[in-house]
């Protein structure tokens, strides 16, 4: 999916929520755990009650490799469920993969050509060299981690160097030398408030991913305040905040809700921001 038809789906949905898929057995309604595959049986439900609330969906890899060759094979069922029956959703695996180049390349073959998936997240420490494999597939894109919401963050990221730009500044600015906004998006928390305004200053017109509302306490509306642009510019995820709403029958319908409820937020905020040219 390029950039144009991401737009267009914001804009015809009126939502730029992202789905987080991050299935823990523990935390699933116990019904589900009879069957052959809950993890899918779990997802599918999910993905059924909230696609019309949302414009991306994102499974983290982390909650399927765990479970071994079973847990990966409940990942590429979802993926394939996602592709046939919701074709115009942008598909995110969030695997924060990042390694020397020839890794990266099977890296890159393996989310892009097998998987085929619309954007990978990707962890820029390595430098360019780790991230360029990743940037030679027509319409994918890659989801480079900037700005994240989690406590930790701040051992590097947001230290300044001798010429006073933190780090996260560093790697948006450099990455930028390697791809487009046509191509390239930046991780930036919720958590983050008004450095979403240091983000745009020097990132105007890139997407940026945006974890963190919900369950880790980010605003959706200073997101939107500070980083929303004429293109929109956000897809904003919820995992923890919606998959698991309920943990009850129910699970699938309050899902449902959360997700409805986060879409006319984001409704309202792009009618009323007057920002789309």
């Amino acid at each position: 999916m390029n950039k144009k038809e991401l737009i267009h789906q914001i804009f015809t949905r009126e939502t730029f929520l992202c789905v987080g898929l991050d299935p823990d057995l523990k935390k699933m309604p116990q019904h589900l755990l009879s069957g052959d595959d809950p993890i899918f049986d779990f997802n599918r439900a999910i993905i059924d009650a909230t696609a019309p609330y949302s414009v991306a969906f994102k499974p983290n890899l982390a909650f399927y490799e765990m479970y071994g060759a079973k847990g990966v094979r409940s990942f590429e069922k979802t993926i394939d469920y996602i592709k046939q029956n919701y074709p115009h959703h942008f598909l995110i695996a969030d695997a924060k993969r990042g390694d020397i180049g020839n890794t990266s390349a099977m890296y890159a073959r393996t989310f892009f050509e097998l998987y085929n998936v619309d954007a990978l997240t990707v962890a820029p420490y390595m430098g360019e060299d780790s991230v360029t494999p990743f940037l030679g597939y027509p319409d994918k894109w890659v989801i480079l981690l900037a700005l994240t919401s989690n406590r930790g963050s701040a051992d590097f990221q947001t230290i300044a160097g001798d010429d006073g730009q933190p780090l996260y500044e560093k790697v948006i600015r450099r990455s930028e030398q390697w791809a487009t906004d046509e191509q390239m998006m930046y991780v930036v928390g919720a958590t983050r408030g008004e450095l979403f305004k240091d983000i745009r200053r020097i990132a105007p017109s890139h997407f940026l991913l945006v974890p963190g509302v919900g369950a880790q306490g980010g605003s959706l509306q200073k997101v939107c305040r500070y980083g929303m642009t004429p293109e929109c510019g956000l897809i904003v995820n919820s995992s923890r905040g919606i998959i698991y709403a309920s943990s009850s029958d129910d699970f699938a319908q309050a899902a449902a809700a959360k997700a409805r409820e986060m879409q006319q937020q984001m409704a309202k905020a792009l009618r009323g921001s007057n920002k789309r040219q």
